[in-house]
């Protein structure tokens, strides 16, 4: 859980120093958008690197890599306190990424590997979690970390240093066997491959339409972290302290929601239409609504959906994987999720400048979470062709 958190304080950490990094590099050229690239590009890095790094995983074994790239984290995270180079900076965001790439892949892929069924469910739902609750602790942090300068808060990258002997000495890999009877006991039944013993090839075909599912599913999951400070200044509320709360009271939800998902896993696949159309509910609210207090509840309602999602698509996933192709199906889905999360702020921005405003583009969204969830719900309901 702890390895999860590590991507989370790459992505949101720095966020509350931008302004510092911007006068601090005014007289670069192109500082304007170099110093949110340094904010974004590690999220673009794990997307882009995630398959490759699951691919890694599967041939070389998942508890030597992550010890070895929360290692790496720490040295690369930590660069930009000697670095007086904008270019230098942004490419050691990259870096970061690339180690955060392995260290989530690897973390799943374990989780998948040591548990099935419910139980795994469950650790995945704690995933989650612990994710929506470091966001909002690392924001606080970096924000009265940055006080005493915009190169402090790239100090708190060396706690990788703290987990990897814990890494090297807690957690085992698990037995293959336990493993791939984990998997058995997961996956749906296959058909005989003609020829007896070949291995079975990887599930793309069935793995895909979860992976395009994940992408637009993490934009409708960081909408409400990303865009509400922007929703709630064009209302007129300005004030650091209220902003932070309404993040966090959202946050909360999202812990809730997670937590929901662990109490009725068994059930939960069949549940992703009105999961979906409540998290439309909730954008409808924050879209036409002219007051804060009621868009923080769109938020909220929004953010419980969203709750249950994320561990709803993961589990979605790992249900299509044995134990060796696990490693690169995670990378797969996780490059999908945070793909979702880079685009989110462009796709909201695009469609801001086509209706007008960010609240009218938030109202788009929701309709097209609307009729995502009514084409999920219109699939499932298709009868099944009898076997010929």
């Amino acid at each position: 859980m702890a390895g999860s958190c590590l991507p989370i304080l790459g992505a949101v950490l720095i966020a509350p120093v931008l302004p510092g990094i911007q006068d601090h590099f005014a007289a670069t050229p192109g500082a304007d958008a170099l110093v949110p690239v340094a904010l974004t590009i590690p999220a673009l890095a794990l997307a882009l690197l995630a398959p490759f790094a699951g691919v890694l995983i599967d041939r070389l074994g998942r508890h030597r890599l992550l010890v070895g790239a929360t290692v790496a984290y720490a040295f690369v995270g930590t660069a930009p306190l000697w670095l007086d180079s904008l270019g230098a900076i942004v490419a050691s965001r990259a870096l970061v990424g690339v180690t955060e790439a392995v260290i989530m892949t690897c973390c799943t892929t374990l989780i998948g590997d040591y548990w099935s069924g419910r139980t795994r469910d469950r650790y995945l739902a704690l995933q989650t979690m612990c994710a929506a609750v470091s966001a909002t602790a690392f924001f606080a942090i970096g924000g009265a970390v940055g006080s005493a300068g915009w190169r402090a808060p790239f100090w708190a990258y060396a706690v990788s240093l703290l987990l990897a002997p814990l890494m090297a000495t807690v957690l085992r890999p698990a037995p293959k066997a336990a493993a791939a009877a984990t998997a058995a006991a997961d996956a749906p039944a296959e058909p005989a491959e003609p020829g007896g013993g070949e291995e079975r090839p990887f599930p793309w075909r069935r793995l895909a339409p979860t992976c395009g599912l994940t992408v637009f599913g993490a934009v409708v999951f960081y909408t409400v972290p990303v865009e509400t400070s922007y929703l709630l200044d064009d209302l007129g509320v300005t004030a650091p302290a209220v902003i932070g709360a309404a993040t966090a009271l959202a946050s909360a939800a999202t812990v809730a929601g997670a937590a929901g998902f662990a109490r009725f896993t068994a059930r939960a696949q069949r549940f992703l239409p009105q999961v979906l159309a409540l998290c439309a509910a909730g954008f409808v609210l924050m879209a036409v609504t002219g007051r804060a207090p009621l868009l923080v509840a769109g938020a909220v309602v929004n953010c419980l959906g969203t709750g249950v999602l994320l561990p709803l698509l993961l589990t979605r996933a790992m249900a299509l994987l044995d134990h060796a192709d696990r490693g690169r199906g995670t990378g797969l889905w996780t490059a999908a999720f945070f793909l979702g999360e880079f685009v989110c702020p462009l796709v909201l921005l695009a469609a801001a400048a086509l209706v007008g405003s960010l609240a009218a583009a938030v109202g788009v969204l929701a309709t097209a979470t609307a009729l995502v969830a009514l084409g999920i719900h219109l699939k499932d309901r298709r009868p099944v062709p009898a076997a010929v």
